[in-house]
């Protein structure tokens, strides 16, 4: 059983997720710490007594809200990569479907990559490790296209360096601009691929 985790139907289940879904615009709106579950009972439409149902604590919702941002981010990629041959082609598919995916769940997103170190010792580790599976996928399809002559420490330095690209996309997209999704996200392709290609290995 997960952190924090109660045996919860269907239904209910969907009720956390509203909680959630509300909890994650107020972290991005006021800020994690500056919201309260006051403010999370009002903007899920529930009763500050009926969050006690779901969750014990406001550390308890950002964890679910960012292991479940997680799993969206895991699920399934493994599977997908292994239909896909050409190493370059992999890299493409996860850095589209990196940006697709947070372009749907901005909040959430926000929330892992600004939030994440509110948590607990045991929630974070938790988070941590997810993430940690998440960039290792990455990690091995830049080994493949290097052809294993790239030393582990720089493969995950470029892992780290293309999510750090998109990641910091937050800050400053606007998908009401001039720029689609789809073109933004064959700018930072086309941009990380040619510097890996004339990356030289040692």
């Amino acid at each position: 059983m997960e952190y924090g985790a109660k045996n919860f139907n269907e239904k209910e289940f969907d009720k956390k997720c509203i909680i959630g879904r509300a909890a994650a615009k107020l972290f991005d709106e006021k800020g994690y710490l500056e919201t309260s579950l006051k403010d999370i009972s009002t903007a899920a439409n529930i009763s500050k007594g009926g969050i006690y149902h779901y969750f014990s604590n406001k550390h308890e919702i950002l964890y679910f809200v960012l292991d479940n941002y997680m799993d969206l981010l895991l699920g399934g990629l493994e599977q997908e990569l292994k239909g896909i041959s050409d190493n370059s082609v992999k890299i493409r598919y996860i850095l589209f479907r990196h940006l697709k995916l947070y372009n749907t769940k901005v909040p959430e997103a926000k929330a892992l990559l600004i939030d994440s170190r509110n948590l607990p010792s045991k929630y974070f580790k938790a988070i941590a490790a997810k993430e940690k599976n998440y960039a290792q996928l990455l990690t091995d399809v830049l080994s493949d296209f290097f052809q294993g002559r790239l030393q582990r420490d720089k493969l995950k330095a470029l892992s780290f360096t293309l999510f750090g690209m998109i990641n910091a996309i937050m800050y400053w997209y606007n998908p009401e601009g001039p720029i689609t999704l789809d073109e933004l996200s064959q700018i930072s392709y086309d941009v990380f691929m040619k510097g890996i290609n004339g990356y030289k290995v040692s």
